[in-house]
């Protein structure tokens, strides 16, 4: 209002204060009613009085760890107070302060907040009609509303939180690289202990996409180039070719953060930087402040949206450090150098599917020379002028089953095959029919005439070989008669 009374002034006319001031007073009514009907604290209006009478808070944490404020104003339970006591939990609005609040996927700061009275813990700090309110309790003597405040943020914290947001940044540049420009951030969250990045994407990734990924974030972590912050007006940092980031809000003047020099990676070495994004965040000094970076794998987040998340600095060492632990004593285990773990766990493997297949072929052949029966017989009997073999097993696996049925069938040539298993605490059935008998007895009707006398229900499958379970071998005899029902059933209409 005031600079354009004066460029007024000087042409010799005059503001309608009286308008203006009834046009602010009813855009504050609007305000408040719009803040009043959204969010979690939509019934805390408390915010929007305290920002209107002692206006929004100055935020010193780009430069700065540490500062003095003074409290504007401390609230509890949705009320303002005067003061609080140790023991307390308080929220508190400065006018200014180096604490980050929750906001563009970084998550708030904590450190601690003193003054002539009483010493108190931030916990979190979230961002609230333009008011930045510290969560914290009080842990000696008392504050008081209007003292000045020593404020100091948690250092090791935020400087993990920043890695974490620069690494996002060129993440989100190498995936464009890896991927395709159509890759664009769709949420991130960037904390002490780890970064969560979402892009726009339809597919996962494959190893080796993701290799490339891990490796280029860390080629320019290597790089230890500087972190550059620019102010400028929003179509400016477009023409300079800024990422804006999913969910930021901008104004007038934005915030445009630039690190790395592209070489080497498919951008070309013509110096340009790597990375260019409008971010209101904080961030390092330097790429290699970030330290290392580990990409922990990717998932679905949502339709055509993918989740990156990975691990840098201590939080990196520490999870490289233990894998290596893990690795070291699997190869101790096996005998084996680490280098020479793979393959030797691949031999294992080998040996094991080649047993496995060793002791199915020998189940089957138990089976099939009535060894392994406990009831039935494996001799095949005339029902209603079709051969049935129907046999009780032990020591088989549901698996084994259709392999034994169609051998089975083999030996029978014309006929019909039921083999009930237990498979230790559970029933498995499966029912076979030759080709030639499809078209009158279906195997699926069989093995639910079976189940059902074993505590099961349904069995499915096709004419010619279907499976089902039940839960007791009590009714294993009632069951073969059942199957054998349905064969006589249809044979005999």
């Amino acid at each position: 209002l005031d600079l354009t009374q004066d460029a007024l002034r000087e042409k010799g006319r005059e503001v309608d204060t009286a308008g203006f001031d009834a046009a602010m007073a009813e855009q504050k009514a609007k305000a408040r009613a719009a803040w009043a009907g959204t969010g979690e604290a939509a019934d805390q209006a408390v915010w929007f009085d305290i920002a209107e009478e002692k206006g929004t808070t100055d935020f010193l944490g780009y430069d700065t760890e540490r500062a003095e404020g003074q409290i504007a104003a401390l609230v509890s339970e949705g009320a303002r107070v005067g003061h609080a006591a140790a023991g307390a939990s308080i929220q508190i609005v400065l006018n200014q302060t180096p604490f980050y609040a929750e906001s563009g996927g970084q998550v708030g700061d904590s450190g601690t907040l003193k003054t002539e009275t009483g010493r108190v813990r931030v916990t979190d700090t979230k961002k609230v009609a333009g008011l930045f309110v510290h969560m914290a309790v009080v842990e000696e003597g008392e504050i008081k509303a209007g003292q000045a405040a020593q404020l100091e943020v948690n250092h090791a914290r935020r400087s993990a939180i920043r890695a974490n947001h620069s690494a996002t940044h060129l993440l989100h540049e190498a995936l464009r690289g890896a991927l395709g420009d159509h890759v664009a951030q769709r949420g991130s969250l960037n904390a002490e202990d780890r970064l969560r990045f979402d892009f726009s994407h339809t597919k996962a990734l494959s190893a080796e996409e993701l290799e490339q990924v891990e490796r280029e974030v860390n080629a320019y972590i290597r790089q230890n180039a500087p972190v550059e912050t620019r102010i400028m007006a929003p179509d400016d940092a477009r023409a300079l070719g800024a990422q804006a980031l999913f969910g930021e809000k901008y104004g007038d003047e934005v915030r445009v953060v630039s690190m790395g020099q592209a070489e080497g990676s498919g951008k070309g070495a013509d110096g340009r930087t790597y990375s260019i994004e409008l971010c209101g965040g904080t961030h390092v000094r330097r790429t290699g402040d970030i330290g290392v970076f580990v990409a922990l794998g990717d998932s679905a987040s949502s339709a055509g949206v993918r989740r990156i998340e990975a691990l840098t600095g201590a939080a990196a060492f520490d999870y490289l450090s233990g894998q290596a632990a893990r690795l070291g004593q699997v190869a101790s285990d096996l005998k084996a150098r680490p280098e020479d773990v793979g393959e030797r766990v691949k031999a294992l493997m080998d040996e094991r599917r080649a047993l496995a297949n060793e002791v199915a072929q020998l189940r089957r052949e138990l089976a099939m020379s009535g060894g392994a029966g406990q009831g039935g017989g494996a001799e095949a009997r005339e029902v209603g002028g079709v051969k049935l073999i129907a046999q009780v097993l032990a020591g088989v696996q549901g698996k084994d089953l259709p392999p034994l049925i169609d051998e089975m069938k083999a030996r029978l040539g014309s006929g019909a095959v039921l083999l009930i298993a237990d498979t230790g605490g559970k029933v498995a059935v499966a029912a076979g029919v030759t080709d030639d008998l499809t078209d009158r007895i279906s195997a699926v009707e069989m093995v639910r005439a079976a189940v059902a006398e074993l505590g099961g229900k349904g069995g499915g499958g096709r004419p010619d070989m279907a499976q089902g379970g039940g839960t007791s071998m009590d009714g294993a005899e009632a069951a073969i008669a059942a199957a054998t029902g349905v064969i006589e059933g249809v044979m005999t209409s």
